[in-house]
Protein backbone atom coordinates (compact mmCIF):
# COMPACT_ATOMS: atom_id res chain seq x y z
CA UNK A 1 0.00 0.00 0.00
CA UNK A 2 1.26 3.62 -0.47
CA UNK A 3 0.36 5.64 2.13
CA UNK A 4 0.73 9.90 1.82
CA UNK A 5 1.15 11.60 4.94
CA UNK A 6 -0.76 15.36 5.65
CA UNK A 7 1.48 16.66 8.95
CA UNK A 8 4.09 14.04 8.72
CA UNK A 9 6.68 15.60 10.49
CA UNK A 10 4.49 15.95 13.56
CA UNK A 11 6.13 13.24 16.57
CA UNK A 12 2.59 11.02 16.21
CA UNK A 13 2.65 11.45 12.21
CA UNK A 14 5.79 10.55 11.87
CA UNK A 15 5.80 7.99 14.30
CA UNK A 16 3.26 6.37 12.08
CA UNK A 17 4.84 6.69 9.09
CA UNK A 18 8.04 5.11 10.50
CA UNK A 19 5.64 2.10 11.99
CA UNK A 20 4.01 1.95 8.24
CA UNK A 21 7.23 2.05 6.40
CA UNK A 22 8.33 -0.95 8.82
CA UNK A 23 5.50 -2.64 7.45
CA UNK A 24 6.53 -2.71 4.26
CA UNK A 25 4.31 0.36 2.95
CA UNK A 26 5.47 2.95 0.63
CA UNK A 27 5.54 6.07 2.60
CA UNK A 28 5.46 9.76 1.37
CA UNK A 29 4.15 12.99 3.07
CA UNK A 30 4.24 16.65 3.25
CA UNK A 31 4.15 19.41 6.54
CA UNK A 32 4.49 22.92 6.28
CA UNK A 33 7.78 22.78 8.10
CA UNK A 34 10.31 19.71 6.83
CA UNK A 35 13.27 20.11 9.09
CA UNK A 36 15.65 18.10 11.45
CA UNK A 37 15.66 16.07 13.15
CA UNK A 38 12.24 14.55 11.84
CA UNK A 39 12.88 15.10 8.68
CA UNK A 40 16.52 13.78 9.29
CA UNK A 41 14.30 10.38 10.77
CA UNK A 42 12.59 10.21 8.20
CA UNK A 43 14.54 10.34 4.87
CA UNK A 44 16.72 7.85 6.68
CA UNK A 45 13.55 5.27 6.66
CA UNK A 46 13.45 6.47 2.58
CA UNK A 47 10.42 8.44 3.00
CA UNK A 48 10.50 11.16 0.26
CA UNK A 49 9.15 14.35 2.31
CA UNK A 50 7.20 17.44 0.40
CA UNK A 51 7.07 20.88 1.90
CA UNK A 52 3.84 22.48 1.80
CA UNK A 53 0.41 21.25 0.68
CA UNK A 54 -0.12 21.90 -2.75
CA UNK A 55 -2.95 20.26 -4.44
CA UNK A 56 0.15 19.26 -7.21
CA UNK A 57 0.60 16.17 -4.66
CA UNK A 58 -2.55 14.40 -6.45
CA UNK A 59 -0.08 13.07 -9.17
CA UNK A 60 1.00 10.94 -6.64
CA UNK A 61 -2.00 8.90 -6.50
CA UNK A 62 -1.40 6.84 -2.96
CA UNK A 63 -3.69 3.86 -2.26
CA UNK A 64 -4.62 6.30 0.42
CA UNK A 65 -4.26 9.32 1.94
CA UNK A 66 -3.55 9.83 6.16
CA UNK A 67 -4.59 12.93 7.87
CA UNK A 68 -2.93 14.48 10.66
CA UNK A 69 -4.51 16.69 12.97
CA UNK A 70 -2.79 19.68 12.48
CA UNK A 71 -4.68 19.76 8.84
CA UNK A 72 -8.11 21.61 8.94
CA UNK A 73 -10.40 23.36 6.39
CA UNK A 74 -9.39 27.17 7.90
CA UNK A 75 -8.99 29.49 5.27
CA UNK A 76 -6.14 32.36 5.25
CA UNK A 77 -7.22 36.41 5.21
CA UNK A 78 -7.23 36.54 1.35
CA UNK A 79 -9.99 33.53 1.38
CA UNK A 80 -7.20 30.73 0.15
CA UNK A 81 -7.60 27.87 1.87
CA UNK A 82 -4.95 26.93 4.26
CA UNK A 83 -4.34 23.35 3.22
CA UNK A 84 -5.48 22.92 -0.62
CA UNK A 85 -4.64 19.95 -1.02
CA UNK A 86 -6.88 18.52 1.62
CA UNK A 87 -9.34 20.61 -0.56
CA UNK A 88 -8.21 18.79 -3.36
CA UNK A 89 -8.23 15.46 -1.61
CA UNK A 90 -12.27 16.46 -1.02
CA UNK A 91 -13.33 17.47 -4.06
CA UNK A 92 -11.59 14.46 -6.01
CA UNK A 93 -13.36 11.88 -3.65
CA UNK A 94 -9.81 10.61 -3.03
CA UNK A 95 -9.87 7.89 0.28
CA UNK A 96 -8.24 9.40 3.62
CA UNK A 97 -8.37 8.79 7.13
CA UNK A 98 -7.24 9.82 10.14
CA UNK A 99 -3.69 8.30 11.77
CA UNK A 100 -5.17 7.22 14.64
CA UNK A 101 -7.38 4.97 12.78
CA UNK A 102 -4.81 3.98 10.26
CA UNK A 103 -2.68 2.96 12.93
CA UNK A 104 -5.60 0.92 14.80
CA UNK A 105 -6.57 -0.80 11.76
CA UNK A 106 -3.16 -1.66 10.05
CA UNK A 107 -1.04 -1.83 13.30
CA UNK A 108 -2.90 -2.45 16.34
CA UNK A 109 -5.26 -4.99 15.04
CA UNK A 110 -4.30 -8.39 16.76
CA UNK A 111 -2.12 -6.98 19.39
CA UNK A 112 -2.42 -6.48 23.41
CA UNK A 113 -2.66 -2.74 23.00
CA UNK A 114 -1.48 -1.08 26.37
CA UNK A 115 -2.45 2.74 26.32
CA UNK A 116 -0.96 5.07 28.53
CA UNK A 117 -3.28 7.90 28.97
CA UNK A 118 -3.10 10.92 31.12
CA UNK A 119 -2.80 14.63 31.87
CA UNK A 120 0.82 14.93 32.30
CA UNK A 121 3.68 12.20 32.03
CA UNK A 122 2.30 10.06 29.20
CA UNK A 123 5.60 10.45 27.04
CA UNK A 124 7.86 9.17 30.20
CA UNK A 125 5.44 6.72 31.51
CA UNK A 126 4.72 5.04 28.35
CA UNK A 127 9.08 4.81 27.54
CA UNK A 128 8.92 3.15 31.41
CA UNK A 129 6.45 0.81 30.39
CA UNK A 130 7.81 0.10 27.25
CA UNK A 131 11.34 -0.91 28.48
CA UNK A 132 10.48 -2.58 31.28
CA UNK A 133 8.73 -4.94 29.12
CA UNK A 134 12.09 -4.54 26.66
CA UNK A 135 13.88 -5.72 29.88
CA UNK A 136 11.84 -9.03 30.56
CA UNK A 137 12.15 -9.95 26.88
CA UNK A 138 8.94 -9.39 25.27
CA UNK A 139 10.09 -7.23 22.42
CA UNK A 140 7.02 -5.08 22.55
CA UNK A 141 6.09 -2.00 19.50
CA UNK A 142 5.63 1.11 20.94
CA UNK A 143 5.01 4.75 19.70
CA UNK A 144 6.17 7.33 21.87
CA UNK A 145 5.42 11.29 21.36
CA UNK A 146 9.13 11.44 22.44
CA UNK A 147 12.55 9.53 21.99
CA UNK A 148 12.98 7.23 24.70
CA UNK A 149 16.86 7.33 25.18
CA UNK A 150 16.71 3.18 25.88
CA UNK A 151 15.64 3.00 22.15
CA UNK A 152 16.90 6.05 20.30
CA UNK A 153 13.81 6.33 18.14
CA UNK A 154 9.77 7.02 19.05
CA UNK A 155 8.29 4.22 17.10
CA UNK A 156 8.70 0.67 16.13
CA UNK A 157 6.37 -2.80 15.46
CA UNK A 158 8.06 -4.91 17.85
CA UNK A 159 7.77 -9.04 17.62
CA UNK A 160 5.62 -10.42 15.56
CA UNK A 161 4.19 -12.55 18.69
CA UNK A 162 4.87 -12.29 22.24
CA UNK A 163 8.20 -14.90 23.07
CA UNK A 164 7.81 -17.13 25.82
CA UNK A 165 3.96 -17.22 26.92
CA UNK A 166 1.31 -19.01 26.20
CA UNK A 167 -0.64 -15.78 24.62
CA UNK A 168 0.60 -15.04 21.83
CA UNK A 169 -0.62 -11.86 20.95
CA UNK A 170 2.38 -8.76 20.52
CA UNK A 171 2.69 -6.26 22.71
CA UNK A 172 2.02 -2.60 21.32
CA UNK A 173 2.55 0.39 23.78
CA UNK A 174 1.04 3.86 22.99
CA UNK A 175 1.07 7.07 24.42
CA UNK A 176 -3.07 7.71 24.57
CA UNK A 177 -3.80 10.94 23.73
CA UNK A 178 -7.37 12.50 24.63
CA UNK A 179 -6.50 15.51 22.06
CA UNK A 180 -8.90 15.20 18.90
CA UNK A 181 -7.99 12.52 15.88
CA UNK A 182 -8.86 14.90 12.56
CA UNK A 183 -11.12 17.80 11.65
CA UNK A 184 -12.93 15.34 10.54
CA UNK A 185 -13.42 13.09 13.84
CA UNK A 186 -13.68 14.66 16.93
CA UNK A 187 -13.28 11.78 18.90
CA UNK A 188 -10.24 11.77 21.32
CA UNK A 189 -7.15 9.83 19.60
CA UNK A 190 -7.03 6.79 22.43
CA UNK A 191 -10.73 5.95 21.78
CA UNK A 192 -9.51 4.37 18.69
CA UNK A 193 -6.62 2.04 20.27
CA UNK A 194 -9.02 -0.16 22.02
CA UNK A 195 -6.30 -1.40 24.40
CA UNK A 196 -6.18 -4.34 26.84
CA UNK A 197 -4.48 -2.47 29.52
CA UNK A 198 -5.15 0.89 30.02
CA UNK A 199 -3.20 3.80 32.55
CA UNK A 200 -4.91 6.51 33.64
CA UNK A 201 -2.25 9.07 35.00
CA UNK A 202 -3.70 11.39 35.96
CA UNK A 203 -6.69 14.27 34.67
CA UNK A 204 -7.08 18.11 35.23
CA UNK A 205 -8.24 20.32 32.26
CA UNK A 206 -6.27 21.21 29.52
CA UNK A 207 -6.71 21.76 25.66
CA UNK A 208 -8.79 24.40 26.15
CA UNK A 209 -9.16 25.05 22.25
CA UNK A 210 -11.12 21.60 22.39
CA UNK A 211 -13.01 21.52 25.62
CA UNK A 212 -15.02 23.74 27.38
CA UNK A 213 -13.81 22.21 31.01
CA UNK A 214 -13.02 19.59 32.62
CA UNK A 215 -16.46 17.29 32.48
CA UNK A 216 -15.80 16.91 28.61
CA UNK A 217 -12.24 15.75 28.99
CA UNK A 218 -13.86 13.31 31.75
CA UNK A 219 -16.20 12.04 28.97
CA UNK A 220 -13.51 11.39 27.01
CA UNK A 221 -11.85 9.17 29.21
CA UNK A 222 -14.71 7.22 30.21
CA UNK A 223 -15.19 6.61 26.28
CA UNK A 224 -11.31 4.82 26.48
CA UNK A 225 -12.54 3.02 29.86
CA UNK A 226 -15.86 1.72 27.62
CA UNK A 227 -13.50 -0.20 25.12
CA UNK A 228 -11.20 -1.49 27.93
CA UNK A 229 -12.61 -5.60 27.89
CA UNK A 230 -14.03 -7.20 31.18
CA UNK A 231 -10.31 -8.91 31.22
CA UNK A 232 -8.86 -6.08 30.43
CA UNK A 233 -6.98 -3.82 33.53
CA UNK A 234 -7.47 -0.48 34.31
CA UNK A 235 -4.58 1.04 35.91
CA UNK A 236 -6.20 4.27 37.74
CA UNK A 237 -4.52 7.22 39.41
CA UNK A 238 -6.29 5.97 43.12
CA UNK A 239 -5.63 10.10 44.58
CA UNK A 240 -6.83 11.98 41.21
CA UNK A 241 -11.02 12.64 42.36
CA UNK A 242 -11.71 13.38 38.54
CA UNK A 243 -10.82 9.85 37.75
CA UNK A 244 -12.81 8.01 40.42
CA UNK A 245 -15.92 10.54 38.45
CA UNK A 246 -14.64 8.50 35.40
CA UNK A 247 -14.35 5.41 36.97
CA UNK A 248 -17.79 6.28 38.48
CA UNK A 249 -19.76 6.83 35.27
CA UNK A 250 -19.04 3.06 34.69
CA UNK A 251 -16.06 0.30 34.50
CA UNK A 252 -16.76 -3.16 33.29
CA UNK A 253 -12.90 -4.07 33.47
CA UNK A 254 -10.11 -5.02 37.03
CA UNK A 255 -9.27 -1.58 38.22
CA UNK A 256 -5.65 -1.65 39.85
CA UNK A 257 -4.57 2.11 42.24
CA UNK A 258 -1.85 3.82 42.29
CA UNK A 259 -0.53 6.34 44.72
CA UNK A 260 -0.47 7.07 48.24
CA UNK A 261 -2.51 5.18 50.78
CA UNK A 262 -3.89 2.96 48.46
CA UNK A 263 -4.05 -0.66 48.30
CA UNK A 264 -2.88 -1.88 45.62
CA UNK A 265 0.73 0.06 44.16
CA UNK A 266 2.27 2.52 46.83
CA UNK A 267 5.85 3.47 47.30
CA UNK A 268 7.74 4.12 50.42
CA UNK A 269 11.08 5.79 50.25
CA UNK A 270 12.53 8.98 48.41
CA UNK A 271 11.48 9.22 44.78
CA UNK A 272 15.03 8.71 43.74
CA UNK A 273 15.09 5.46 45.93
CA UNK A 274 11.98 3.86 47.22
CA UNK A 275 9.78 0.18 47.76
CA UNK A 276 7.21 -0.44 45.82
CA UNK A 277 4.55 -1.65 48.00
CA UNK A 278 1.67 -4.00 46.97
CA UNK A 279 -1.17 -5.17 49.43
CA UNK A 280 1.39 -4.17 52.03
CA UNK A 281 4.22 -6.22 50.96
CA UNK A 282 7.39 -5.14 49.23
CA UNK A 283 7.52 -6.83 45.34
CA UNK A 284 9.85 -4.30 44.20
CA UNK A 285 12.93 -1.64 45.04
CA UNK A 286 13.63 1.37 42.50
CA UNK A 287 16.72 3.02 42.59
CA UNK A 288 17.60 5.53 39.79
CA UNK A 289 18.64 8.90 39.02
CA UNK A 290 15.11 10.89 38.42
CA UNK A 291 13.63 12.83 40.95
CA UNK A 292 10.16 14.06 41.83
CA UNK A 293 7.35 12.46 43.02
CA UNK A 294 5.72 13.03 39.75
CA UNK A 295 8.20 10.55 38.02
CA UNK A 296 7.86 7.81 41.14
CA UNK A 297 3.73 7.79 40.00
CA UNK A 298 5.09 7.33 36.56
CA UNK A 299 6.68 4.21 37.99
CA UNK A 300 4.34 2.55 40.11
CA UNK A 301 1.63 3.40 36.86
CA UNK A 302 4.30 1.54 34.71
CA UNK A 303 4.87 -1.45 36.99
CA UNK A 304 1.35 -2.19 38.08
CA UNK A 305 0.63 -2.15 33.92
CA UNK A 306 3.55 -4.31 33.28
CA UNK A 307 2.09 -6.83 35.90
CA UNK A 308 -0.91 -7.16 33.73
CA UNK A 309 1.34 -9.15 31.17
CA UNK A 310 3.28 -11.44 33.54
CA UNK A 311 6.38 -8.68 34.52
CA UNK A 312 6.40 -9.52 38.35
CA UNK A 313 6.81 -6.21 40.14
CA UNK A 314 11.01 -7.31 41.29
CA UNK A 315 11.31 -7.56 37.68
CA UNK A 316 10.22 -4.31 37.08
CA UNK A 317 11.87 -2.79 39.31
CA UNK A 318 14.89 -3.72 38.28
CA UNK A 319 14.79 -2.68 34.90
CA UNK A 320 13.90 1.32 35.72
CA UNK A 321 16.53 1.24 37.92
CA UNK A 322 18.41 1.42 34.40
CA UNK A 323 15.63 3.54 33.16
CA UNK A 324 17.61 6.44 30.99
CA UNK A 325 14.09 8.72 31.28
CA UNK A 326 13.33 10.43 27.25
CA UNK A 327 14.76 13.05 25.79
CA UNK A 328 13.71 16.75 27.05
CA UNK A 329 13.16 15.77 30.13
CA UNK A 330 15.19 17.23 32.39
CA UNK A 331 17.82 16.91 29.57
CA UNK A 332 21.13 18.40 30.72
CA UNK A 333 22.06 20.45 27.83
CA UNK A 334 25.22 21.53 28.91
CA UNK A 335 27.29 23.39 31.88
CA UNK A 336 28.80 26.59 30.99
CA UNK A 337 30.66 29.14 34.12
CA UNK A 338 29.27 26.49 36.45
CA UNK A 339 25.99 27.52 35.29
CA UNK A 340 23.84 24.17 34.38
CA UNK A 341 21.24 24.37 31.45
CA UNK A 342 18.36 21.55 31.38
CA UNK A 343 15.61 21.34 28.68
CA UNK A 344 12.40 20.26 29.76
CA UNK A 345 8.67 19.65 27.93
CA UNK A 346 6.61 21.16 30.48
CA UNK A 347 4.22 23.52 29.35
CA UNK A 348 1.40 23.36 31.45
CA UNK A 349 1.02 24.90 34.95
CA UNK A 350 1.08 21.59 36.85
CA UNK A 351 3.76 20.52 35.31
CA UNK A 352 5.70 23.47 35.46
CA UNK A 353 5.29 23.59 39.05
CA UNK A 354 6.10 19.44 39.01
CA UNK A 355 9.51 20.07 37.12
CA UNK A 356 10.46 22.97 39.07
CA UNK A 357 9.87 20.88 42.48
CA UNK A 358 11.73 18.28 41.56
CA UNK A 359 14.51 20.19 40.85
CA UNK A 360 14.61 21.90 43.77
CA UNK A 361 14.42 19.17 46.04
CA UNK A 362 17.53 17.54 43.79
CA UNK A 363 19.39 20.53 43.92
CA UNK A 364 18.62 21.51 47.20
CA UNK A 365 18.22 25.24 48.47
CA UNK A 366 21.81 26.26 48.06
CA UNK A 367 21.24 26.66 44.07
CA UNK A 368 19.02 29.41 42.59
CA UNK A 369 16.71 27.97 39.88
CA UNK A 370 16.23 29.97 36.90
CA UNK A 371 13.27 29.60 35.05
CA UNK A 372 12.71 30.14 31.69
CA UNK A 373 9.59 29.38 29.31
CA UNK A 374 7.28 29.89 26.89
CA UNK A 375 3.05 29.67 27.21
CA UNK A 376 2.74 27.88 23.36
CA UNK A 377 0.54 25.41 23.89
CA UNK A 378 -2.68 26.18 22.37
CA UNK A 379 -4.06 26.17 26.49
CA UNK A 380 -1.53 28.65 27.25
CA UNK A 381 -1.82 30.86 24.14
CA UNK A 382 -5.73 31.00 24.92
CA UNK A 383 -4.53 32.24 29.00
CA UNK A 384 -6.55 29.67 30.23
CA UNK A 385 -4.19 29.38 32.75
CA UNK A 386 -2.45 32.27 32.98
CA UNK A 387 -3.69 32.84 36.42
CA UNK A 388 -1.73 29.89 37.82
CA UNK A 389 1.59 30.83 36.42
CA UNK A 390 2.94 32.61 39.80
CA UNK A 391 1.94 29.26 41.54
CA UNK A 392 3.44 26.82 39.25
CA UNK A 393 6.92 28.78 39.46
CA UNK A 394 7.03 29.15 43.43
CA UNK A 395 10.13 27.26 43.55
CA UNK A 396 12.30 29.38 40.94
CA UNK A 397 14.49 31.78 42.04
CA UNK A 398 14.03 33.54 39.00
CA UNK A 399 11.74 32.95 36.13
CA UNK A 400 11.68 34.62 32.22
CA UNK A 401 8.40 34.17 30.03
CA UNK A 402 8.70 34.22 26.51
CA UNK A 403 5.64 36.41 25.68
CA UNK A 404 5.77 35.99 21.63
CA UNK A 405 1.96 34.91 20.22
CA UNK A 406 0.28 35.79 23.30
CA UNK A 407 -3.21 37.35 23.25
CA UNK A 408 -2.72 38.56 26.96
CA UNK A 409 -0.40 40.08 29.33
CA UNK A 410 2.22 37.90 30.71
CA UNK A 411 3.61 40.86 32.52
CA UNK A 412 0.68 41.63 34.20
CA UNK A 413 -0.18 37.75 35.18
CA UNK A 414 3.16 37.32 36.77
CA UNK A 415 2.76 40.64 38.41
CA UNK A 416 2.60 39.37 42.19
CA UNK A 417 5.85 37.64 41.27
CA UNK A 418 7.96 41.43 41.61
CA UNK A 419 11.05 42.05 40.48
CA UNK A 420 11.53 37.69 40.23
CA UNK A 421 9.78 37.56 36.81
CA UNK A 422 10.90 39.19 33.55
CA UNK A 423 9.03 38.66 30.14
CA UNK A 424 10.62 39.35 26.78
CA UNK A 425 8.89 39.38 23.17
CA UNK A 426 11.66 37.53 21.76
CA UNK A 427 14.60 34.97 22.06
CA UNK A 428 17.48 37.21 21.81
CA UNK A 429 16.29 39.52 24.71
CA UNK A 430 14.63 36.51 27.02
CA UNK A 431 19.01 34.97 26.47
CA UNK A 432 20.21 38.35 27.59
CA UNK A 433 17.78 39.20 30.53
CA UNK A 434 18.92 35.19 31.57
CA UNK A 435 22.66 35.65 30.62
CA UNK A 436 22.94 39.61 33.07
CA UNK A 437 20.81 37.59 35.80
CA UNK A 438 22.61 34.51 35.83
CA UNK A 439 25.52 33.48 37.92
CA UNK A 440 28.29 30.64 38.75
CA UNK A 441 26.08 27.76 40.70
CA UNK A 442 22.78 28.16 39.13
CA UNK A 443 20.61 26.23 37.40
CA UNK A 444 18.75 27.26 34.40
CA UNK A 445 15.66 25.42 32.89
CA UNK A 446 14.18 25.80 29.91
CA UNK A 447 10.36 24.52 29.79
CA UNK A 448 8.25 24.10 26.33
CA UNK A 449 6.85 21.49 23.68
CA UNK A 450 8.20 23.42 21.39
CA UNK A 451 12.13 24.06 19.72
CA UNK A 452 11.87 27.43 21.77
CA UNK A 453 13.65 29.00 19.08
CA UNK A 454 17.18 27.03 19.82
CA UNK A 455 17.32 29.15 23.08
CA UNK A 456 19.25 26.00 24.86
CA UNK A 457 22.29 26.56 21.98
CA UNK A 458 21.91 30.63 22.24
CA UNK A 459 22.31 30.37 26.06
CA UNK A 460 25.34 28.34 26.27
CA UNK A 461 27.03 30.15 23.69
CA UNK A 462 25.92 33.70 25.25
CA UNK A 463 27.18 32.52 28.36
CA UNK A 464 30.42 31.15 27.18
CA UNK A 465 31.19 34.76 26.41
CA UNK A 466 32.61 37.13 29.19
CA UNK A 467 29.70 39.26 30.64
Amino acid sequence: MHIHILGICGTFMGGVAALAREAGHKVTGCDAGVYPPMSDQLRALGIELIEGYSPDQMALKPDMYVIGNVVSRVRLPDGTPKYPLMEAILDAGAPYISGPQWLAENVLQGRHVLAVAGTHGKTTTTSMLTWILEAAGLQPGFLVGGVPLDFGVSARLGAAERPGTGDKRPLFVIEADEYDTAFFDKRSKFVHYRPRTAVLNNLEFDHADIFDDLAAIERQFHHLVRTVPASGRIVANGVEESLSRVLHQGCWSEVVRFGAAVDDFRAEGDPSAFDVLCKDQRVARVEWALSGIHNQMNALAAIAAAQHVGVVPAVAGQALSRFQNVKRRMELRGTVQDIAVYDDFAHHPTAIRTTLDGLRKQVGAGKRILAVFEPRSNTMKLGAMKAQLPWSLESADLAFCHTAGLDWDAAQALASMGARAQTASNVEDLVSQVVRAARSGDVVVCMSNGGFGGIHDKLLKALAQPH
